[in-house]
């Protein structure tokens, strides 16, 4: 399996808007060497939550890494490959055989401290679901205005790459393809173009099925006040949010790292329901 890494966007799965975040009971206690984080899931996402707890309950978690730390956007854990690596050790692509369906949300966004879902690059993974194990809590930093308007950009552009690629997958698009490349061959240019277009013109029918992606208030409110990554909205599942603890964040980003990111000092975590 391929390294599981953050990557940005896609909105090719419906986006289900809510009136506002319900907690669970339950609490989670992350423990590491740089402190304590209390975590509270989201009952909007009930495949994760589930598999969450069931995974905590088993222990699973316990003497895993934080394998990737970036200072200004995120600490990763949750390989289970990482409880007995060796100092050096390419980490991140350690799983335990399934995956968990996506479950996007307009209202859990990528605001600093809220707890989401890795997975696997959008190419090999088109319905975009989610790591069992390997998680993500988003640091982030405060943005602009400015900031967010280069992200929906940015967010809108990713979405148009995404739906060439699913179209050009397609029986309609291989065809158009091969007599793009035949035209090309023969050096019929003026052919190959009208072609081309008919791709493109396909390819904003697509695109167009998904409304162009802007921030909402909520979100303006968050990023512009506590910070996060707005640019992961509508792509990774949210599923959870740090209630206590929030400067363990800090702490852990700091931490020195090499070229792939993983702290020179392991960082290992324990993971428990408080009753």
């Amino acid at each position: 399996m391929k390294k599981i890494i953050i990557l940005i966007f896609s909105l090719n799965l419906v986006l289900i808007s809510i009136n506002a975040q319900k907690l669970s009971k339950e609490t989670v206690l992350i423990e590491t060497n740089y402190g304590k984080m209390k975590i509270k899931l989201f009952e909007e996402t009930p495949l994760h939550k589930a598999n969450f707890l069931k995974l905590v309950n088993q222990k699973m978690f316990d003497s895993l890494l934080f394998h990737r730390v970036i200072n200004g956007f995120m600490i990763q854990g949750g390989d289970v490959i990482s409880k007995h690596a060796k100092p050096g050790d390419s980490l991140g692509h350690g799983d335990i055989g399934y995956t968990i369906p996506a479950e996007f949300n307009t209202k859990l966004i990528h605001k600093k401290g809220r707890l989401a879902a890795a997975r696997e690059s959008d190419d090999i993974n088109p319905k975009f679901e989610s790591s069992a194990t390997q998680f993500y809590i988003v640091m982030g930093k405060k943005r602009t205005l400015e900031d967010l308007k280069k992200y929906e950009d940015r967010i809108n552009k990713t979405h148009y790459t995404n739906c060439a690629r699913v179209f050009m997958k397609t029986d309609e698009g291989k065809q158009l393809k091969l007599n793009y490349n035949r035209f090309k061959s023969e050096n019929k240019l003026d052919s190959a173009e009208l072609v081309n277009k008919e791709i493109e013109e396909q390819i904003k029918k697509e695109h167009l099925k998904t409304p162009e992606y802007k921030f909402n208030a909520e979100q303006i409110e968050a990023y512009t006040t506590i910070g996060g990554t707005p640019h992961l909205d509508g792509t990774y599942t949210v599923f959870g949010e740090i209630i206590e603890g929030l400067d363990v964040i800090d702490k852990i980003a700091a931490a020195k790292t090499d070229k792939r990111d993983r702290p020179l000092e392991d960082i290992r975590m324990k993971i428990t329901i408080l009753k």
